[in-house]
């Protein structure tokens, strides 16, 4: 079993792991001042689709964190990278304004229209839901095009709780269509083989850190890498006894992680 002295890149995911809402969890600040201070890196790691990295720089700012663009890897990221490694004609993108405009930054063929030609729809978190989405959604997976989602994630929490998240809206469509998206987010091992790709750390020296076993740590794990799973989300105690996903390493809160990592 390795230690967390031995870890210089440490991928974080972001909801209910540093920050939940607008609130900092307590220690965030130290633990990232400790990680510089010993050489080492930390990359943000979010399934959260409905923000783009600038939004994500603006509120980390906002929360007393100085970032860039290269500390941050979404699952908007890693579907664009699969968009353009299997081309569409046109893609129908259903989620956020800020979802679309990544799409479209990034030259992929998008609409929000339901159109004859379109032969993909690409999902994403969409706290802009709306019905006709869902309507327009059903009739194209009924012609029976690609169909991929950015995560699996049921829930995004918040101050009062939790909201639908793409896994959720997902098995809505489910059910009214007997179809399921190719998901690319966490937990596939992409997202964490890319961050350590490009920082030039082995996988010895990382270590994930999150708070949903179903999506972080296996995400982990699928990657060869250790894993901290923190209490500080949505994952209990009771949703690790019941799981096949098995952290390296358990804490209440990256406070605790902290004073362990300085002993």
């Amino acid at each position: 079993m390795s230690t967390l002295k031995e870890k210089k890149l440490f991928l974080l995911d972001m909801d209910g792991t540093i920050y939940l809402d607008n609130d900092l969890f307590d220690g965030t600040l130290d633990l990232l001042a400790y990680i510089k201070k010993i050489g080492g890196k930390y990359m943000f790691l979010t399934n959260n689709s409905s923000k783009s990295v600038d939004k994500y720089i603006e509120k980390l700012a906002r929360l007393g964190i100085e970032s860039s663009a290269d500390d941050f890897l979404t699952s908007t990221d890693a579907t664009i990278l699969y968009l353009k490694a299997h081309p569409h004609k046109k893609i129908y993108a259903f989620g956020t304004t800020s979802f679309k405009e990544q799409l479209r930054g990034a030259s992929l063929p998008i609409t929000d229209k339901l159109e004859d030609d379109i032969d993909c729809i690409c999902m994403g978190f969409d706290s802009e839901l709306t019905f006709k989405k869902l309507e327009d959604t059903c009739i194209l997976l009924g012609r029976g095009v690609d169909y991929i989602a950015t995560n699996p994630d049921w829930v995004c929490p918040t101050w009062y709780g939790y909201v639908p998240d793409c896994g959720s809206v997902s098995e809505i469509l489910f059910r009214a269509t007997r179809r399921r998206p190719k998901f690319i987010g966490k937990p596939e091992p992409d997202m964490a083989l890319l961050a350590i790709e490009k920082t030039g750390f082995t996988k010895e020296e990382t270590v994930l850190i999150g708070d949903r076993l179903y999506t972080d740590i296996a995400c982990g794990m699928r990657a060869g890498i250790s894993t901290i799973f923190v209490l500080s989300g949505e994952g209990t105690m009771a949703d690790l006894e019941a799981s096949k996903e098995k952290p390296e390493f358990v804490y209440e809160n990256v406070r605790k992680i902290y004073e362990d990592i300085r002993k």
